[in-house]
C-alpha cells in the first residue's frame, strides 16, 4: 500500500510538469504528421512521452511502462501513458486534450490521472480512495431519465463505419443526446464528474481509457469489465455510465457492464 502511496504522489507532481512541458508546444506545433486516417502525432507528443518514460523509470525503475508512442510490454508494475490524447485538437489549437496516466498493479488499475493543461483540470483517482478534480471530491450524473441524458460516443478506424453508426443510430433511437468532443480521456473524466451521462466506444486502447475508468467507478458510475490483463497491450470496448442510465446504453451499444461494485 505504501509503495502505491508514493507512486500517486509522484503520478500527481509528474503530470503537473509534463502539463507545463506540453503547453510550451500548444499553438507552436511544427511538425504534424500522420499514423493512420484521423490519427495525428505532434513532436510534442513524443517529447513528452519521452520526459514521462524517463522520469518514472527513474524513480520506480523496476516498473514497466507501456506508451502510445513508444509501446512497450505488459508487466505486474505497469504505468500506461498517452502524452496528448486529443492530438488533433491540440494541433488546431482547440483546448480540448489531455494527458493521461494509469498504474496497473498486477491487472488491475490501481491509480488514475487525467489533465487537461488548457484549462488546469486535473483528475485523479486512487483505488477505494474516491475521485477528484482539482482536489475536489466529484460524482457521477444523479441524471435518471434518458431523455435528460447525453453520452459521449467515440469513433476508431479499428471498427467498421457500419458498427458504429448501428450504435449511434440506436442510441439516438432510445432517446440520448450524442456527441463527440475529440478525446476520449476527457470524454470519460466528464463522466466521472457529471458533464456526461456516459461513454462509449467500441475499441479504445489502454492508455486512452484505463484511467479514466478507475475515474468514474470511484465517482459511483458502472464501467465495462475492461480486460487490464489482456486489454493492456490489445485494447477492447468501453463504457462508462452513471448508474440510472447504464443499463439502457449498455443495451444500445451492446457493451456489457461489469458486475456492480459493492
Amino acid at each position: 500500500m505504501r509503495e502505491l502511496r508514493e507512486r500517486a504522489e509522484f503520478c500527481r507532481s509528474l503530470l503537473i510538469e509534463a502539463g507545463e512541458l506540453v503547453m510550451r508546444g500548444f499553438g507552436h506545433a511544427r511538425r504534424l504528421e500522420m499514423k493512420g486516417p484521423q490519427d495525428y502525432l505532434t513532436e510534442v507528443d513524443g517529447r513528452c512521452e519521452a520526459f514521462l518514460r524517463e522520469r518514472l523509470g527513474t524513480a520506480f525503475p523496476s516498473d514497466g511502462f507501456f506508451g502510445e508512442e513508444t509501446g512497450g510490454a505488459a508487466a505486474d508494475g505497469l504505468w500506461v501513458v498517452d502524452p496528448i490524447d486529443g492530438t488533433a485538437n491540440f494541433a488546431r489549437n482547440i483546448p480540448h486534450f489531455c494527458i493521461a496516466v494509469a498504474h496497473v498493479a498486477k491487472g488491475r488499475t490501481e491509480i488514475g490521472a487525467i489533465y487537461n493543461p488548457a484549462l488546469g483540470d486535473f483528475y485523479f483517482a486512487e483505488r477505494g480512495r474516491g475521485a477528484t478534480l482539482n482536489g475536489t471530491p466529484i460524482a457521477v450524473s444523479s441524471t435518471t431519465s434518458v431523455a435528460a441524458s447525453s453520452v459521449e460516443l467515440g469513433w476508431s478506424t479499428r471498427i467498421p463505419n457500419r458498427e458504429y453508426l448501428r450504435v449511434l443510430d440506436a442510441l439516438l433511437d432510445a432517446g440520448f443526446n450524442v456527441r463527440r468532443a475529440g478525446s476520449g480521456a476527457l470524454g470519460l473524466a466528464y463522466v466521472a464528474d457529471g458533464r456526461n451521462e456516459a461513454y462509449a466506444e467500441l475499441h479504445m486502447n489502454s492508455w486512452d481509457c484505463l484511467a479514466g475508468l478507475l475515474l468514474v467507478e470511484e465517482a459511483g458510475g458502472r464501467v465495462c469489465a475492461f480486460p487490464e490483463a489482456t486489454g493492456v497491450i490489445h485494447g477492447g470496448a468501453v463504457l462508462a455510465a452513471a448508474p440510472a442510465i447504464a443499463d439502457a446504453v449498455a443495451a444500445a451499444s451492446g457493451i456489457a457492464l461489469a458486475p456492480r461494485r459493492i
